[in-house]
């Protein structure tokens, strides 16, 4: 018999307290701004709360909630390609400074496969195993994109920021 963990009537307070930050982060490294990363996560509240999910453990909600919140980061990007509206050049004149900087930028300019399971592995602290579940893939092709992922950071934050 499948255990709920937490129904959509507790509440969005207890789902927001226990997910909004990893969803939020995550939505940050896909989609490259806050604007977009808040509407994505309160979409996929949303979707939680309207379809009920029940759940067998916590991970399995946790796992669900990111598949949908890529999901949603991916219907974004798709919106945006379709639809271009601001330059690069309209942002020259905003930064942020923090000690890692550079390696943001890195990671943010990453194919979103690579952005994705870099983040899911070193910030979150899934396992392959878990990770491969997420993103439909076999864990080998999750420590593939892990290995070439690396490499690619490593050789864009060389060229742009040593």
């Amino acid at each position: 018999m499948k255990q709920i963990i937490r129904a959509p009537s507790d509440g969005a307070e207890a789902l927001v307290a226990a997910y909004g930050s990893l969803l939020f982060r995550l939505c940050c490294v896909m989609l490259g701004n806050q604007a977009d990363a808040e509407d994505a996560v309160q979409e996929t509240m949303l979707q939680y709360l309207k379809k009920h999910p029940s759940f067998e453990s916590p991970g399995h909600e946790k796992a669900w909630l990111i598949t949908v919140a890529k999901n949603e980061c991916r219907d974004i990007l798709r919106f945006r390609q379709r639809h271009r509206q601001v330059s690069l050049e309209d942002w020259e004149g905003v930064s942020y400074d923090t000690p890692d900087k550079g390696i943001l930028e890195a990671l943010m300019s990453l194919p979103e496969q690579y952005r994705l399971v870099l983040v899911l592995y070193y910030v979150e602290e899934y396992p392959v195993k878990e990770i491969a579940q997420i993103i439909r893939r076999t864990p080998s092709a999750v420590k593939m994109r892990l290995q070439k992922g690396r490499r690619l950071l490593e050789e864009i934050y060389r060229k742009e920021y040593l």
